[in-house]
């Protein structure tokens, strides 16, 4: 069993390096729009409670699955521990059934990630952002108000990998990634 966790600010290309990722291995994707989405339609708010109780229930089972692994791709606040604390709960999943667990941080300038947060990828599989300017907004007021991007050494786990992916296709990225961690 693997776990690949890639994590990086809005609009970096998570779900995209993973749809490619997910090509060129036998790894499943379930990427952080897939719980979110359905919350969102259901309860018109954005109930992370909910969201967090379904994402469990996914892990728990994937886990105990006979699948190849799981990517999962999040929005990590490295200034708020309850991040900290999800990303701890997740490993601790997938580490009682002694999974390899592998770090993937996706960076790009803001400018970049203007551009991708309205391509056709993305707005197909996240309903919640083709309100462009409500999700602008919210992309920009993520950038200010939490840090999203590690500093140096501060990821404190083995298997990290940090790719600046604002000149490489998703394609490129995820061949990358599968070639560091022989995937």
């Amino acid at each position: 069993m693997k776990l690949v966790l890639i994590f990086g600010d809005s609009a970096v290309g998570k779900m995209t390096v993973g749809q490619e990722l997910m090509k060129i291995t036998e790894l499943r994707l379930f990427h952080n729009h897939m719980m979110i989405e359905p919350v969102l339609e259901i309860f018109n708010t954005f109930d992370v409670k909910t969201i967090i109780k379904l994402r469990q229930i996914i892990f728990e089972s994937f886990a105990h699955s006979e699948q190849y692994g799981l990517i999962h791709t999040y929005m990590w606040a490295f200034d708020q521990k309850e991040d900290w604390d999800y990303v701890e709960n997740i490993c601790d999943i997938f580490r009682k059934v002694n999974a390899d667990i592998y770090f993937v941080e996706l960076t790009c300038p803001l400018e970049e990630r203007l551009k991708r947060n309205v391509t056709d990828n993305r707005l197909k599989h996240k309903a919640s952002k083709r309100n462009i300017e409500a999700s602008t907004q919210r992309l920009l007021n993520d950038t200010k108000n939490h840090r999203l991007v590690s500093h140096d050494g501060e990821i404190p786990f083995k298997n990290y990998l940090k790719i600046d992916n604002s000149t490489l296709s998703a394609s490129e990225t995820a061949e990358r990634i599968k070639t560091q961690f022989k995937l």
